[in-house]
């Protein structure tokens, strides 16, 4: 549940670290390590903590000393970058116990955060990118994360916010070539702004560049799913006074075995939008690539068909880890060929190890002739809905 700002905060508190096991399952397990990538030096896996909330896990969960544990060993396998978000519920309150907890092994200046603003809760209505507000968002996160500074803030899920240009839905390559005009990207196009949302966008990212002169914020940045969307704000956001490209940017579900656009779209982000730091999410699509889809999953009837095909596929195959380790993997390499670090989701140890483990079983190259053949095979039980995008909103 999102907590409203003003509102009285929950308190979470876990165990102090002396009570809490230090055991084989808390040490990393030998092997290469992770390398830092783009401007802001950003580890290849960048720690997801909507984990750390009732989205993933009940309280019996957040209120252990698992939190601790698992911030911890990602910590020291070098996943030093935590991304959470206001909109996650209790995340950013038990993330940042958590660390304050872990602060005599792992201080401040250790770890990146990267947090989000403007988006508190499911519906439209729930948005609010006023500066006041983002002010006020900024001022909670500070407090619930136990920090004077956060190293990054997104404006959360822009496509909500902005005015909305060209088609919601399908395979937006297009929106790259022929296209271009119908999706406000072709060149003119850059500083245009289409409506009121668009204004709000400029004004939320106004004062988050007041809050970055302050020292409060270091990287600001969008967040978001439809890249046609985040790259026509990006150059917006460029062609507008201050005239100042965004430091950072983060989509999601665009790097996976059903979706891998992000591929088309990076190097329109770096040269065209000049983003230095880019990231990617959700190598498993949200759990479309997995054996358990969530019932509010927004593929359609057709990719919900196909994802069952790619499932049998992989264990008639019998590949170890079924089509989660197949597609984990995946993200990692294509994300690896772009340079992208990898938000991902851990709510346990268990779950550290199994990222790093998939990451560098990929890296070192491991059955990789038997993993990239059936790869091919699982994107091609999706057909004609390989790189389609759902409508968001």
């Amino acid at each position: 549940m999102v907590v409203p700002l003003g509102s009285s905060q929950p308190v979470f508190s876990l165990p102090p670290l002396e009570d809490i096991p230090d055991v084989e399952e808390d040490k990393p397990v030998d092997g290469l390590h992770l390398n830092k990538l783009g401007s802001m030096q950003i580890p290849e896996i960048v720690f997801g903590a909507a984990t750390y909330s009732n989205i993933y896990n009940d309280d019996s969960v957040i209120t252990s000393d698992i939190p601790v544990r698992t911030a911890r060993l990602a910590l020291r396998y070098g996943i030093n970058a935590f991304d959470t978000s206001p909109y996650y519920g209790t995340s950013e309150i038990v993330l940042g116990t958590a660390l304050k907890v872990l602060e005599p092994e792992f201080p401040r200046s250790s770890y990146i955060l990267m947090t989000k603003c403007g988006r508190y809760g499911p519906k439209q209505s729930d948005f609010d990118y006023s500066p006041a507000t983002i002010r006020a968002s900024i001022k909670r996160s500070l407090e619930r994360l136990h920090t004077n500074y956060l190293d990054t803030v997104y404006l959360h899920d822009v496509e909500f916010v902005c005015t909305p240009v060209g088609p919601n839905s399908g395979n937006h390559l297009a929106s790259l070539s022929d296209k271009c005009a119908e999706y406000g990207l072709a060149e003119g196009q850059e500083g245009k702004i289409w409506g009121e949302g668009d204004q709000k966008i400029l004004d939320a990212v106004a004062e988050l560049r007041k809050l970055q002169d302050e020292g409060i914020v270091k990287h600001v940045g969008i967040s978001g799913y439809p890249l046609p969307t985040l790259l026509r704000l990006a150059l917006l956001v460029l062609h507008a006074p201050p005239f100042k490209p965004l430091d950072v940017l983060l989509s999601y579900s665009h790097s996976n075995l059903q979706n891998c656009t992000i591929t088309e779209f990076a190097q329109q982000f770096r040269t065209r939008a000049k983003i230095p730091q880019l990231l990617t999410a959700s190598p498993l699509n949200m759990g479309l690539l997995t054996p358990r889809l969530p019932p509010w999953h927004p593929a359609t009837p057709e990719m919900r068909q196909a994802a069952q095909r790619a499932n049998k596929l992989c264990e008639e195959e019998r590949w170890e880890g079924g089509l989660p380790n197949l597609a984990v993997g995946y993200g990692f390499r294509k994300a690896s060929e772009l340079g992208l670090p990898v938000v991902v989701g851990f709510s346990n140890p268990r779950e550290v190890h199994e990222s790093v483990r998939a990451l560098r079983e990929t890296k070192e190259g491991g059955g990789s002739e038997r993993r990239q053949a059936l790869e091919a095979r699982v994107i091609d039980t999706f057909g004609e809905w390989v790189g389609y995008s759902w409508s968001s909103p």
